[in-house]
């Protein structure tokens, strides 16, 4: 599904103060940070946000680039429980940045206006700021244990479309599990679409994936384990073990399908180096484009450091569930 209608580097911690209060909380608690760049602020998908968010999806051109149904609030409301909790779904709002820095300032959300001097959010501020949303849905799927350099030739065996005729009888070669994380991307507000905001909010977004992409993953896998398809084989703990050696889980790479109608969000994504699996869109009408870890932060590990930060981001409207809370 696309919802895009118009990085990364693993060597930037978390502030010391930040990263000491993450240790003393939940592994969730990555799900509360907001973050910023000059051009662009991404904080948590919280009720508040979700009466503006119905009103964008009650246009039908958003709901055809989104190949979405209209929801009624309460629906909304649900759906917005589930992306804050669910171990396999992670989003944020993006803003634009609403309030003007000066050199002494400091560079964090309160630089950005997204939070008042005491960390609580400035509601009204923030509502009026937001243009749109950025997902990533995870998934895992099996491959061939040695992968080539090119990741759109890597083999997915569960692959349900995939020709059987080429599948490998090479048995020598064991095959192991990646994670997968799937972007969508929407600028809903007209007035902000290309001005540079979707890709900044891309770049950001995969930025803050790759930084906690351990404790994200860790999550995934949690969640698998408690599904009866998702009973980990010896070969799965086996890579569980190494990726704890490597200091944690990584993604394999990231994939985004457009429909092949939406030129624009192709190009976004083809300038920021995805490419297409096939020149041939699916039964779907869609193209599916994929990036390596490797090259993602190899090619864009420098391009937001200056102006990269995160926050910690508490809700001051009331009504928002913390992600570790059950929803009602």
């Amino acid at each position: 599904m696309d919802r895009s209608l118009t990085c990364a580097s693993t060597k930037l911690p978390v502030s010391r103060a930040i990263a000491s209060r993450l240790k003393k909380r939940s592994r969730s608690e990555h799900r509360s940070l907001g973050v910023f760049t000059e051009k662009v602020v991404l904080v948590p998908y919280n009720a508040h946000h979700v009466p503006k968010y119905h009103e964008w999806m009650k246009d039908p051109q958003i709901q055809e680039a989104t190949a979405s149904e209209p929801l009624t609030l309460a629906e909304e409301h649900a759906m917005q429980r589930s992306w804050r909790s669910d171990a396999d779904k992670l989003t944020f709002i993006i803003c634009r940045p609403f309030r003007r820095r000066h050199a002494n300032q400091r560079n964090d959300l309160a630089d950005h206006g997204i939070v008042a001097p005491g960390g609580k959010t400035r509601l009204e501020d923030e509502l009026d700021a937001m243009v749109g949303d950025v997902n990533l849905f995870i998934s895992a799927v099996e491959v061939e244990e040695e992968r080539p350099d090119d990741i759109n030739e890597i083999h997915i065996h569960n692959d349900p479309h995939a020709d059987s005729s080429a599948t490998s009888t090479d048995t020598s070669r064991p095959n192991s599990s990646i994670a997968i994380g799937e972007l969508e991307l929407m600028i809903a507000e007209s007035a902000y679409r290309r001005k540079g905001l979707g890709k900044a909010a891309l770049l950001t977004f995969l930025e803050y994936t790759v930084r906690h992409e351990s404790q994200i993953l860790e999550e995934f896998h949690r969640g698998r384990r408690t599904a009866p398809i998702g009973v980990p084989t010896p070969r799965s703990a086996q890579r569980e073990t190494a990726d704890a050696a490597k200091g944690g889980p990584k993604f394999g790479y990231f994939t985004v399908k457009i429909a092949s109608s939406n030129r624009g969000s192709i190009a976004l994504f083809e300038a920021l180096g995805f490419t297409k699996t096939s020149e041939q869109e699916s039964y779907f009408g869609e193209f599916e484009l994929r990036l390596s870890r490797e090259r993602l932060v190899r090619e864009h590990g420098a391009e937001i450091q200056r102006t990269y930060g995160e926050g910690l981001y508490e809700c001051s409207c009331g009504e928002c569930l913390r992600p570790e809370e059950p929803a009602p």
